[in-house]
């Protein structure tokens, strides 16, 4: 069986997951982890600020919060305490997943987010602490199901980043796909390349960071570094506990509470692609829970420090398959960067100056190898007349529907963005995925 092999075995010249290595090779790759997440985890942030009516100032206040919550979860994901944990290189950070169900209550404000957002916290932590009587349940047809529609539900984002866009591409149509960020995005991804195929050990490992530093030299060159993120930010913020105060707002609760199981399912995907991608095994019982509950542990103390919901980051799984690098302790350095970030703005206005196609090139390759991922996952599975059941009308509902969302256009919302979570592909996939195999006879 895939799950007994040792957790500490890796391919492709890759390390164990409980193997140090020496930090003028573990900074590099730490940083590494850090690019490719840093814009998704400030343009929640970013988001939130402008629905919520936020000063600037507060807008850089959620940022730097938003890094400095980030960092502590992923050292709570990495180096973990007791049974929390998953002691995986997972990177954990703002969840975009949960920007729809903060946004009916902009009228009741941050503080009922943040409140709602310690309670989600707290219950996903029970979920993963009774995940092991229901890990039958999640077989590798289901998560691997999930791993694919995460990563084919990235494809997408990555190349929006390649064109110069991002999350907020229709803000900025005239400039999207021009011949600069093209130029930049594919020296990225040729750099990397390059890098890994030719490149020996380090080099190799840390491809993803050597085609990021070309494409930034490049953005230089071609006067589309933004230095005024560098010169407007300060050299330290210290963060401030409950700045918006505590407000139980039932609704907000509920919501919350929903979007914990939602986020649990795509933290299994994530930490079953790490393990696949990085050491070609299934997670073990010990690491899905842990991972959950050091998930939950993360969005519980985010909202205490005025963040959004955590959760771990697709990309980084990406990475991990990518470089083969699969030691957990690459992760805490990340984590510990990330920290420093949040404590001295001056070093991530270093990394927010540059433009978004930048990251855009590593992330095609990363989200690329998520969908990868997933289908090595489905393939462990005999593709008999159920599974091929169930793999075929998960990702039917999945890629539907968010291909045509007007199919869903008059179904009721039920105050929770019911048909938002409809479209995600992710969501129905994942769920029609679990029930037809808790369902369906073994034997059909």
């Amino acid at each position: 069986m895939a799950r007994s092999r040792s957790r500490k075995k890796s391919t492709r010249g890759g390390t164990g997951t409980d193997k140090k290595l020496p930090m003028n090779q573990a900074i590099p790759l730490g940083i590494q982890h850090v690019l490719a997440m840093f814009a998704g985890n400030i343009t929640v942030p970013i988001i939130i600020a402008g629905v919520f009516g936020s000063t600037t100032a507060e807008k850089i206040f959620l940022i730097q919060m938003a890094l400095f919550a980030a960092g502590v979860a992923t050292i709570i994901q990495t180096v973990g305490y007791k049974n929390i944990g998953a002691r995986l290189p997972i990177i954990q950070g703002t969840s975009f997943a949960f920007i729809p169900i903060m946004l009916p209550f902009k009228a009741v404000g941050l503080g009922a987010v943040f409140t709602a957002a310690f309670i989600g916290g707290i219950f996903q932590m029970w979920i993963g602490k009774m995940l092991k009587p229901i890990r039958h349940m999640f077989p590798p047809l289901v998560t691997g199901i999930v791993v694919l529609m995460i990563g084919v539900s990235l494809l997408k984002v990555g190349f929006m980043y390649a064109g110069g866009g991002g999350w907020l591409m229709s803000n900025k149509p005239e400039i999207f796909g021009n011949a600069n960020h093209l130029f930049i995005s594919f020296t990225v991804l040729i750099v990397a390349l390059v890098a890994h195929q030719k490149g020996k050990g380090m080099v190799s490992s840390a491809s993803i960071l050597l085609g990021i530093i070309a494409g930034y030299i490049v953005a230089m060159l071609l006067g589309m570094v933004n230095y005024g993120k560098i010169a407007s930010a300060s050299w330290f913020a210290f963060p401030m506990p409950f700045q918006y105060g505590i407000d139980f707002v039932w609704g907000a609760v509920i919501l919350m509470l929903f979007m914990s199981i939602v986020t649990t399912i795509e933290t299994i995907g994530d930490i079953s692609a790490t393990t696949m991608g990085g050491a070609n095994r299934e997670a073990t019982d010990k690491e899905l829970s842990g991972g959950i509950m050091a998930d939950g542990l993360g969005t519980a103390f985010a909202s205490i420090f005025n963040a959004m919901p955590n959760t771990s980051y697709s990309q980084n799984a990406g990475l991990v398959a990518f470089t083969g690098v699969i030691s957990r302790h690459v992760g805490t350095v990340a984590g510990v960067i990330l920290i420093l970030l949040g404590l001295f703005p001056k070093l991530g206005g270093i990394i927010a100056a540059m433009p978004e196609s930048v990251i855009g090139g590593a992330a095609i390759i990363m989200f690329g190898l998520i969908t990868a991922a997933g289908i090595k996952l489905i393939s462990q599975s005999e593709m008999n007349r159920r599974n091929l059941l169930i793999l075929a009308l998960s990702l039917s509902f999945g890629l539907g529907l968010s291909l045509l969302p007007q199919f869903v256009a008059h179904i009721p919302d039920f105050g929770i963005k019911f048909r938002l979570l409809l479209t995600t592909g992710l969501i129905p996939a994942g769920l029609l995925a679990f029930t037809l195999n808790a369902t369906l006879p073994k034997n059909s």
